[in-house]
């Protein structure tokens, strides 16, 4: 018995071997898999709630401050006729064309906004905790490379399909044959004019309001700092440093407050970063053809250099000031209503 007992052993020693072997791979396997399975878990874990949030805010804001952006919109198109000025711009179009007028574009702008909205924003929150987890934990700015970077891919994405509801809304603003047209009739129109990729010919310029464009030559413009960073990562920040800095005093200050302070001041970063690309997007699309994105610049860099990308700045300040400010507040509304924290809170 103890003869077969000692044949055994160096089987027994073996297995053990083996097995302790398997599990240290293992391990090693887990550890260096670990940032994927926390993201493959996070993407499971997506929640359409900020997506609906998100539309619902953007529609909304947008839709509310159509009658500015068409202002905005006339001064930068035709900068010879509307010269004096926002309030004088304004009385202008009423005049000749009638309070309706305001309201040009309406239509694409709810509809267009709503589906960025929701992408930029329901994008936006669910890649933090993805791209958190795929970061080095080390990291000591891993929250905020994060949000960065976050932004970045939501704000393309929202870009790209916003492009066809922008430009027919610019059609709607700058071109009288078009005042009449709706979604249905408005997109067939211009797709039968310039074909389909025309609907995507200010995708460039898009992009560069998603980012803050910068004149360096007659040529090329340098991109940097992404629209959405300034509005929605700001926001993030300083939601969350008011938070700590009213800790004490958070049963006297309402929740409310830190919203609007916070989007109020991201909304003022924000509407700057945006303006040049705003510009070039109006230049885009004014023509009775698409100009390429080179093109756009370089005309609007002949008319006034640097300064002429920041033409109607001032209803850009009014406007994407009002726009993003309720828009936010009204996201931070809309997710609580949905059983989601506030910004800034957790």
């Amino acid at each position: 018995m103890i003869q077969r007992s000692t044949r055994r052993l160096p089987i027994l020693v073996a297995v053990a071997w083996i097995v302790s072997l398997s599990s240290s791979s293992r391990m090693v396997v887990d550890a260096s898999t670990s940032a994927g399975g926390a993201a493959l878990s996070a993407l499971r874990d997506i929640d359409l709630r900020y997506f609906v949030a998100g539309g619902t805010c953007a529609a909304f804001s947008h839709g509310v401050t159509t009658p500015i952006d068409v202002v905005k919109t006339r001064i930068q198109a035709d900068p010879e006729r509307y010269n004096k000025g926002l309030i004088a711009a304004t009385k202008s179009i009423i005049q000749t064309e009638g309070p309706s007028a305001l309201l040009g574009g309406l239509g694409p702008t709810v509809v267009g906004y709503g589906v960025e909205g929701a992408m930029k924003f329901g994008v936006y929150e669910v890649s933090k905790p993805i791209l958190k987890s795929m970061l080095s934990t080390a990291s000591k700015n891993r929250d905020a490379l994060a949000f960065m970077v976050a932004s970045v891919f939501a704000g393309a994405i929202a870009a790209l399909l916003l492009c066809p509801m922008e430009s027919l809304r610019i059609k709607q603003v700058t071109d009288p044959s078009f005042a009449e047209d709706s979604i249905v009739t408005g997109i067939p129109k211009i797709v039968a004019q310039d074909g389909i990729i025309s609907l995507f010919g200010g995708v460039l310029a898009m992009l560069s309001k998603q980012v803050r464009c910068t004149r360096k030559t007659t040529s090329t413009a340098a991109i940097s700092v992404p629209y959405t960073f300034g509005k929605q990562v700001s926001f993030d920040m300083l939601a969350a440093f008011f938070y700590q800095f009213f800790a004490k005093f958070m049963e006297v200050v309402n929740k409310w407050f830190v919203s609007v302070a916070a989007a109020a001041c991201a909304s003022l970063v924000a509407c700057i970063l945006s303006q040049p690309g705003d510009m070039i997007l109006t230049e885009t699309y004014r023509a009775e053809t698409v100009a390429p994105f080179s093109k756009a610049v370089q005309e609007i860099w002949s008319r006034g250099k640097l300064m002429e990308f920041f033409r109607g700045l001032q209803a850009r300040i009014l406007h994407v000031g009002m726009i993003i400010t309720s828009q936010l507040v009204v996201y931070d509304i809309v997710k609580q209503m949905l059983g989601l924290p506030a910004t800034g809170s957790h």
